[in-house]
């Protein structure tokens, strides 16, 4: 086999050695290319198709730039990219909307892949690269010596993700300078160190970061139908514990086709309402400072449907009629990176003021949401301020919300 050139919309032509084909070729791996990247940002964005398997790609084209502008040896070179083309082959249908439930049901995230590793198509295509199943795990856990490169503050995945999410979704703000970021990083003894002349770089992807998560990641039609998915999707799960392994192997096509087919009703009409676009409507949507008086319990999906279930209760509606959307709340984005200044290595938050204006950016975008269908939705706010201790909002409010 010959060296594959493929051509990409982010980084131009991606170069897959000969060797690196027969990962490439992997069912786990193709299976990405019906895996959205971002969930359902599409309902919002109509050019957010991407799929995680562009950028999978996008990620090991980065690493092999990391890698050798580090200077690592053959064998390094060959675990980094190989790790940064396998680093999502966990992940369940649209992306992290189910991650929760599978890690409730299952005690797994994403990053656990021990038994695709097992897979005996992917032993034999690791075992051809002379690659260890347990260095590549090590990788993408982030326990490996060389796993900053791919599983840190600063690496390839976010830079990756970052410019294409900015691409497809037409959002303008996931500008990274990824040439000079890549080109501005050392490897220390410690780790990863950065020059002083990358800052500026590392700046640029802190800031992408912080301005993507209200307009992309966070945005509230994403939330609303990944909250429908997720409650379609937890109650197919009610039957047995195995059926959540089957659904987090699922691509989106197969699982919403699952959903849509089901004969449990909230099950097919959640389906066909995210199906048709006919999405809940936010009854309440609100920041935490307004929510001073309210004590938490530990953060579940369980506890999100304790508080439906007795919003629902007041508001004298079903229980699938209400959603409750609590975030966890963002803390301090710590860069955990040091800068090359002169002779000594300082820690970037030291030389960059941004970081902690930027973190209370991020503080103030959370949102607790509670969403209804459209009919319901001023018996579901009353029900939830009631619950919330706060306020009903004006009728101008409700116009801005809707």
């Amino acid at each position: 086999m010959r060296e594959k050139s493929i051509k990409d919309p982010v980084h131009g032509s991606i170069t897959v050695s000969q060797a690196m084909r027969e990962l490439l070729d992997l069912r786990a791996v193709q299976r990405l290319r019906h895996v959205r990247q971002l969930g359902f940002s599409y309902l919002v964005y109509p050019g957010a198709n991407h799929t995680r398997f562009e950028h999978s790609l996008g990620t090991m084209h980065l690493a092999a730039k990391a890698a050798s502008h580090l200077s690592l040896s053959d064998e390094e070179f060959t675990l980094v990219t190989s790790s940064a083309l396998l680093h999502d082959i966990g992940h369940g249908p649209y992306s992290h909307s189910i991650e929760l439930l599978i890690e409730e049901k299952l005690g797994t995230q994403h990053t656990y892949i021990k038994p695709l590793l097992h897979d005996p198509f992917v032993q034999d295509a690791l075992c051809a690269l002379d690659l260890d199943a347990r260095e590549i795990d090590a990788m993408i856990s982030g326990t490996h010596q060389l796993a900053e490169i791919l599983h840190g503050d600063i690496d390839v995945d976010r830079m990756d993700y970052l410019r294409r999410d900015a691409h497809y979704t037409g959002v303008p703000y996931g500008t990274v300078d990824c040439e000079r970021l890549i080109h501005s990083l050392q490897l220390g003894d410690d780790g990863l160190v950065l020059e002083e002349s990358g800052i500026h770089a590392a700046e640029s992807l802190i800031i992408a970061r912080t301005l993507m998560r209200p307009s992309v990641y966070f945005h509230h039609v994403s939330r609303i139908a990944e909250k429908m998915f997720q409650h379609a999707v937890w109650c197919a799960m009610q039957e047995d514990i195995s059926s959540a392994e089957v659904f987090a192997r699922l691509d989106d096509a197969a699982c919403m086709q699952t959903l849509l087919c089901s004969k449990e009703s909230i099950i097919s009409t959640l389906a066909d309402q995210l199906y048709s676009r006919n999405l809940y409507k936010r009854a309440l949507y609100v920041r935490r400072d307004e929510l001073y008086s309210h004590e938490w319990g530990e953060k579940s999906y369980l506890s999100e449907r304790k508080y439906a279930e007795i919003i629902a209760d007041i508001a004298h509606v079903s229980p699938e009629q209400v959603l409750v959307d609590i975030p966890e709340f963002p803390g301090d984005m710590q860069m955990n990176v040091l800068v090359q200044k002169g002779y000594a290595a300082v820690p970037l938050e030291e030389l960059s003021p941004l970081i902690a204006t930027l973190n209370q950016t991020r503080r103030s975008q959370w949102r607790l949401g509670v969403y209804a269908p459209r009919e319901l939705s001023r018996k579901v706010t009353a029900a939830a301020c009631e619950i919330f201790h706060l306020k009903q909002p004006t009728t101008q409010e409700r116009l801005l919300s809707a």
